[in-house]
């Protein structure tokens, strides 16, 4: 069914806590829209706030400021209806303090609050934190037209919790039913979607069957951009009522659609971006990883970075990433070899740099080292090294990190993938150090395929740092399958193990041997303090490392 008013989505990149910033992105998409002769234009969920505003809700003076905002941007909306996402007071004195609502401004004035349903308190979310939840479902009319209006989770409510537990599901309430019952017209849903892998296949299914079931166009509305750890895609859609896609938004893009010109135009489902003969979920990760570099540093104030360039694939892949996301000129790359570096490391980070246009100096760390170690000679007399040792060596990588990054400035940007995160194959506040972890939610099984990619038009990362066996260096003839195991066979556990959630005996029960998995739950156990101290992790994953994977650091770890 085909509504008669000129709609239009919004899909727009917000600053948490900036209400001048997205207040100004508001009224002038809301201005452009007037000129194209909208009739209701829609943002997407908390727009005014930026998505995830965490504890700043708890802030009286900063819900303050949301609301006065939004009343600001009301007066815009003359000729012309906005729907924005953004907190609410709750008038009750039982319950939380706030909803989070969608407010529907019209003719100069807040006129309908609609809240949100279904609160989601699961891996990054947290939102019944904060927020109370909808217990009364209404429909607008506006314009002869009559609107349902839902917030993100409110479509998902069949979403089943963790694998090992989809028996289950976390929600007994529909809100989609309870006001399908109420007979709309359509179905409008404003989301903070944040991105990860495969997400917005899962995303499209939800979307559409949401409106095929409820036999009703459905306007999907999601943000874009990066916010701290967490990357939201876009991907917002116009849905028909037999379920299938009118339009897709791009991924990872600002963007205005307007819903009746594309209907005119007999715009069809949007095609996939395409990459050749890569999957779109790689295509997707690298997009996702420039985005949140260069929205971490953008909105942050930032402007240049640095990091250690070893030779090695991650680092090679971080400095790819950074170019791309903060201009070449702008990252500067530290090749710090020792007694232990092979001649094939430094001459691979020397053609990088010269691939990518970056920056770069050379410290030996060799004689730093003999100073160290002259230092502790008494102390460690009689004793065998082992690998304190190596921890001193990448300490020392660390710590002319840092001291270049507070001289001129720069951000560290840490190299670590998940599968060292994981298992804690890494040294803190030595390689482990950085204000961003760029690869930290990434297997490095999947490295070789993002490393691909880069090179799918030219060769940035050499090919010998590609092809050759993984190794921190820290000793003579040093390989990372000294002490881990194979790459493929270690990211299928440990896979299993956090995204999947399985048990040592579930992983095993696949055909896993028992030694090897119960080997690499112990190491990733045992590393739950490192994890804690790392820098924030670009979430790419269902689970990445931070706040969305809650493990105690003191506690009597079992095989579970």
């Amino acid at each position: 069914m085909q509504a008669d008013l000129k709609i239009a989505l919004a899909q727009l990149n917000y600053k948490v806590g900036d209400f001048q910033y997205n207040s100004a992105k508001i009224v002038k998409t809301i201005e452009e829209a007037k000129k194209q002769g909208v009739e209701l234009l829609v943002f997407s969920e908390l727009a005014i706030t930026g998505y995830p505003p965490l504890d700043l809700l708890t802030k009286e003076s900063f819900v303050n400021a949301a609301i006065e905002a939004i009343h600001k941007i009301a007066l815009c909306c003359n000729g012309i209806a906005a729907i924005v996402g953004g907190p609410s007071i709750n008038p009750d004195s039982k319950g939380k303090p706030l909803y989070n609502s969608a407010w529907f401004l019209n003719e100069g004035k807040a006129r309908a609050l609609v809240h949100k349903t279904l609160l989601p308190t699961y891996d990054v979310f947290d939102e019944y934190r904060y927020f109370q939840p909808n217990r009364e479902f209404i429909i607008l009319n506006y314009k002869g037209k009559r609107i349902a209006i839902t917030i993100c989770e409110d479509i998902w409510d069949d979403r089943p919790v963790e694998k090992s537990f989809d028996r289950n599901h976390l929600y007994t309430l529909s809100p989609m039913q309870k006001l399908a019952a109420l007979k709309p017209d359509f179905a409008i849903n404003i989301a903070a979607s944040p991105f990860s892998h495969n997400q917005h296949e899962l995303r499209r299914r939800v979307v559409c069957k949401k409106a095929e079931t409820y036999r009703m166009p459905l306007y999907y509305v999601n943000q874009t951009g990066a916010n701290s750890e967490l990357i939201f895609d876009g991907g917002s859609m116009h849905i028909g009522a037999d379920g299938n896609i009118v339009h897709r938004l791009d991924f990872f893009k600002e963007e205005l659609y307007i819903v009746d010109e594309a209907i005119r135009k007999k715009s069809t489902k949007s095609p996939e971006p395409s990459a050749s003969q890569f999957p779109l979920a790689i295509e997707l990760i690298h997009k996702a990883l420039v985005c949140g570099i260069h929205d971490y540093f953008s909105k942050s104030g930032l402007k240049t970075a640095v990091l250690g360039l070893s030779g090695g694939l991650d680092s090679a892949i971080v400095a790819v990433l950074a170019a791309e996301a903060l201009g070449a000129k702008n990252v500067h790359g530290i090749l710090m070899p020792s007694q232990y570096s092979s001649d094939h490391s430094i001459t691979d980070a020397e053609d990088l740099v010269k691939n990518t246009g970056l920056s770069s100096e050379i410290i030996p760390i060799k004689e730093i080292y003999y100073s160290y170690e002259k230092a502790l000679k008494n102390t460690f007399d009689g004793r065998a090294a082992d690998v304190t040792e190596e921890n001193i060596q990448a300490r020392i990588r660390g710590t002319l990190l840092m001291a270049y990054s507070n001289k001129f400035g720069h951000i560290l940007l840490n190299t670590s993938n998940k599968s060292e995160a994981a298992v804690g194959y890494g040294t803190l506040y030595g390689d482990m150090a950085g204000g961003l972890s760029v690869l930290a939610d990434v297997y490095k099984s999947d490295l070789y395929k993002l490393a691909a990619y880069i090179n799918r038009d030219k060769e940035l990362i050499p090919a010998n740092t590609i092809s050759k066996p993984p190794s921190a260096e820290l000793r003579p003839d040093q390989k990372d399958s000294d002490s881990l195991p194979d790459y493929n066979l270690l990211d299928a556990i440990l896979f299993r193990y956090i995204e999947q959630n399985l048990s040592c005996k579930e992983i095993i029960n696949e055909g896993f041997d028992a030694a090897t998995v119960e080997r690499v739950i112990t190491m990733v156990d045992r590393n739950e303090h490192k994890r804690f101290q790392s820098p924030p992790v670009l979430r790419v994953s269902g689970k990445a490392f931070g706040f969305g994977r809650r493990i105690p650091i003191v506690a009597k770890h079992k095989l579970y």
